[in-house]
């Protein structure tokens, strides 16, 4: 069994245990604590590692990076 579907059964186990709107919502906390905590060990790698810093993170906040909407081609 992958690792991949073990994580899936202990989803599965975790979610069967909600009761109610407030433990799913404590659920969903978790889960995004869980991802929030991954991601800022990886900026804090690529940071110490030099590959980001201030100017980047400034550029960041510049970038706009929605793709335009063209209404023409998406006509019906």
């Amino acid at each position: 069994m992958s690792y991949n579907q073990l994580a899936q059964l202990e989803l599965m186990n975790a979610i069967n245990s909600i009761n109610s709107e407030s433990e799913l919502q404590e659920f969903r906390d978790l889960l995004a604590h869980y991802f929030a905590q991954k991601a800022q060990k990886a900026i804090d790698t690529l940071w110490d590692n030099g590959v980001i810093n201030e100017d980047t993170i400034e550029a960041w906040g510049e970038e706009h990076m929605r793709t335009p909407y063209r209404y023409e081609e998406n006509r019906s």
